[in-house]
């Protein structure tokens, strides 16, 4: 398929537009202009444009791309590196990092929904980023960490909730332990996110409700991954998710 039409039909789907975020969404390095073939991964690191490169890509499709607010803009070091290793190859990057949190059916926390067995019942948060819900059946902290840890791969870092046992949860991918005081004001046995700070621990503790950390890269993997699987059944061209080991 031509690189406008991709661009096109990703834009409408994700709606890129209603979101006020860190970087641009969409189509941020200009390659070739017919697709065939698509890498998909969390992070534009170097190693997935290896990759890509190695697999004859097409177009790169991550969570998180380049420019952020606030960086450094200079094209020096591994800046300069990466950007030499798109543009020497012709590859098309792709990113889209709230639209991708957010979407309804495709996006992480809708994935970690359908993955964790989480019933959506509302949003909360800066842009209704943050999930609200209830577990299809209540159980204890222990068997909502074994259940994450057995999904995710890796075992949560877990704060708080002493004996409660877990009805409603709460849960943000990625970096949103900033929402975890509201998620407790909403009544909450639990909150799950990617990452954790040290105010989180002192919250989870005095509120008794459980913060589970369970990795950054692992609570975003499901969105992106999702979302070359529709691209590839949408439009027949080929989609590969290549998932790079990230312990944060």
């Amino acid at each position: 398929m031509k690189r406008e039409e991709l661009v096109d039909y990703l834009d409408g789907l994700l709606v890129p537009g209603k979101f006020r975020d860190y970087c641009p969404n969409g189509l941020q390095v200009e390659g070739c202009s017919e697709i065939t073939r698509v890498v998909a991964g969390v992070t534009a690191s170097q190693a997935l444009l290896d990759a890509a490169i190695e697999r004859h890509a097409d177009a790169i499709l991550v969570h998180h791309g380049y420019f952020w607010k606030g960086e450094d803009g200079r094209v020096t070091g591994i800046r300069r590196q990466r950007l030499a290793s798109l543009l020497a190859n012709d590859i098309n990057l792709l990113a889209y990092h709230l639209p991708l949190d957010a979407h309804p059916e495709l996006g992480n926390n809708a994935r970690l929904a359908r993955l964790l067995g989480f019933l959506p019942e509302g949003r909360f948060g800066e842009q209704d980023i943050a999930w609200l819900g209830a577990l299809a059946e209540p159980c204890d902290l222990s068997s909502l960490v074994s259940r994450v840890a057995g999904v995710l791969g890796r075992q949560p870092l877990v704060v708080g909730g002493g004996d409660r046992l877990i009805r409603r949860i709460g849960w943000c991918s990625g970096g949103a332990q900033g929402y975890f005081e509201q998620a407790i004001a909403l009544g909450v046995d639990a909150y799950l996110s990617g990452e954790i700070s040290e105010q989180t621990v002192h919250l989870a503790r005095e509120s008794k409700v459980a913060y589970l950390a369970a990795g950054h890269h692992a609570t975003e993997r499901y969105g992106v991954q999702a979302l070359a699987e529709h691209l590839s059944q949408q439009f027949g061209i080929a989609c590969e998710f290549v998932d790079l080991d990230n312990p944060v």
